[in-house]
């Protein structure tokens, strides 16, 4: 079987189809960032990058040999922490892109599996994902599995049960002799406490973590920014920037999976990734339905007998 992955990023669905012991022959990645591309390269380098997904009637490709086909479209323009522009937005146009792709695979193998991830949307969005997909998602939040926040949709073609919780908590993947370089400065502190238009401080929009709350929010893209999206609050008092090493473990990728570039685009790649644990229990579901399919097989094959 080969795997196609959209906007692969660094790979974390290589990642998790190695967790969840999925064999594959041929992973093809499609992504256009070099820092990505050069930590998926340095942790898998048989993988074959295709370049950007608007190229793709170009790849030379054997479509009939794409066994599962996976990818999470840009979401900016779905997401209720942004604009909503939704459709309009040109990243998010991407996901037509993807629906192409989907169609052209079908017709050479109406067999493929596949999986779409995206954020939390307006009903109005999902339905029309709904609609061009065929199937309805499952919305899974990372919590069950690891130590942060983060709720998505999944459209996958095949059935997925909500994972079990692990229990994982925000102490539990705090490295306790993080550099004191990660501390806040008070100018940066002083800015949380800064009221807005509304009277508000940033302190209370929660874009923050604190230790004392169980678990991390959802990490995002502009962690390298600082506040007030990289801003932890650890029960010692403590206020500091999460290390790259944490945010691999909120995403649940391995140790310094991403230490082949610099902070600045470990943070970047991480708060755009997956959380691993949850696509690799996602494409656990596949052998569940297959050692299924094998067994309503033997059980009717068994019957035909008497």
């Amino acid at each position: 079987m080969n795997v196609l992955s959209l906007f692969d990023g660094m790979s974390c669905g290589q990642i998790a189809l190695n967790r969840a012991g999925i064999k594959y022959d041929n992973y093809y990645a499609a992504e256009i960032d070099k820092h990505a591309i050069k930590v998926t390269q340095a942790n898998y380098p048989n993988t074959i990058q295709l370049g950007s997904v608007t190229d793709w009637k170009t790849w030379d490709i054997d479509w009939s040999s794409i066994g599962l086909f996976f990818g999470g479209s840009p979401c900016q323009g779905f997401s209720f922490a942004g604009k909503q522009l939704a459709f309009d937005d040109p990243r998010s146009k991407l996901f037509f892109v993807y629906v192409d792709i989907l169609e052209h695979i079908k017709k050479h193998n109406p067999k493929v599996k596949f999986m779409l991830e995206n954020v939390k949307m307006k009903k109005e969005y999902l339905e029309v994902i709904n609609k061009y997909l065929g199937v309805e998602p499952i919305f899974i939040n990372s919590a069950l599995v690891s130590a942060q926040n983060r709720q998505r949709f999944y459209w996958c073609n095949w059935e997925v049960n909500q994972p079990e919780d692990k229990g994982i908590l925000l102490k539990d993947v705090l490295d306790k002799s993080a550099s004191e370089v990660l501390n806040h400065t008070q100018k940066a502190i002083d800015y949380m406490s800064r009221k807005g238009s509304t009277g508000r401080v940033k302190w209370s929009y929660m874009f923050h973590s604190e230790e004392s709350k169980g678990k991390s929010q959802c990490l995002v893209a502009n962690l390298f920014k600082g506040v007030p999206n990289n801003v932890l609050v650890e029960n010692c008092g403590r206020i500091r920037k999460f290390s790259p090493i944490e945010c691999e473990r909120l995403q649940t990728a391995p140790d310094n999976y991403t230490n082949h570039v610099s902070n600045t685009q470990r943070y970047k790649m991480l708060g755009n990734g997956w959380t691993v644990d949850v696509i690799a229990h996602i494409f656990k579901s596949i052998k569940t339905e297959k050692v299924c399919a094998v067994k309503n097989q033997l059980e009717f094959d068994f019957m035909k007998e008497f």
